[in-house]
């Protein structure tokens, strides 16, 4: 519940003392924007049993019928309506709403994040709402310019190249020495900036040189292939004398190590 709470209702919407980084200006900001939300949107339903007068009327959110006796959830921001207990939850991320504290918008009901986001961006690093006039935006999400940084070792990353993982950014060095995949191919990590292919989950260097087929070496880019035990063929032919070969080689060891002395001889 604590955990629900927090996540649905996070202090440092609406509370400066969460915020201890904010310029005084940001300070400003917040203090209104969360006055305005508890005077204009914050709401808690009430738990009830479904009054006579309402009897047969429609859950706000499912449309199915509501008699009179059954549990229901009004909210007095949104007039004589009312929900069934397990509709009452927010619009945006349908999660049921902890205590059944809610924010109105447009005759919808959201969760206290969810509706602070309509109206300010959040910062992916942090948590925190943004009232910079600038911020970064990348990848569907957005940033305090200060906390766009690598993920592994904080170097501002502002105007640089960055590659994403996990959803936060990572300098292109930090990326090569830590996630970069190995090519199936040469063995050589796969960097940054290097084009990469993938096929049945295993990843080779894009170029003619890794890309290509394990027996008459064909660039296979943009070309049909047939990929057995982790090595890639142009056709079922290359693949066939791939596997004759292997097996004559299997054959010259066996009978190597067949006319081999013994150690007692």
């Amino acid at each position: 519940r604590a955990r629900a709470l927090l996540q649905q209702l996070p202090p440092q919407d609406c509370d400066e003392r969460y915020c201890p980084e904010l310029a005084e200006e940001e300070r400003r900001h917040l203090r209104l924007f969360s006055a305005r939300r508890r005077r204009e949107a914050l709401g808690q339903g009430l738990a009830c049993p479904v009054p006579g007068p309402c009897h047969g009327c429609p859950c706000r959110k499912c449309g199915r019928r509501l008699n009179k006796g059954d549990p229901g959830i009004s909210a007095a921001r949104l007039g004589d309506q009312f929900w069934h207990p397990s509709c009452f939850s927010c619009h945006f991320c349908h999660q049921l709403l902890v205590d059944l504290i809610y924010f109105q918008q447009d005759g919808k009901i959201y969760c206290g994040r969810h509706h602070a986001e309509l109206f300010r961006p959040r910062c992916a690093s942090c948590d925190q709402l943004i009232f910079m006039e600038e911020c970064i935006e990348a990848e569907g999400q957005r940033w305090h310019l200060e906390h766009f940084c690598c993920l592994e070792c904080d170097a501002p990353l502002r105007g640089q190249r960055y590659v994403m993982r996990s959803g936060r950014p990572c300098c292109p060095a930090c990326f090569e020495s830590l996630f970069a995949e190995p090519c199936q191919a040469c063995g050589d990590p796969i960097g940054a900036d290097s084009e990469e292919v993938t096929h049945q989950g295993l990843r080779w260097h894009a170029g003619a040189a890794c890309f290509c087929c394990s027996l008459c070496r064909k660039p296979l880019r943009g070309q049909p292939l047939t990929c057995r035990r982790g090595r890639l063929f142009c056709s079922d032919a290359c693949s066939l004398c791939q596997d004759v070969a292997s097996g004559s080689a299997s054959d010259s060891s066996d009978s190597a190590f067949a006319s081999a002395p013994s150690p007692d001889s």
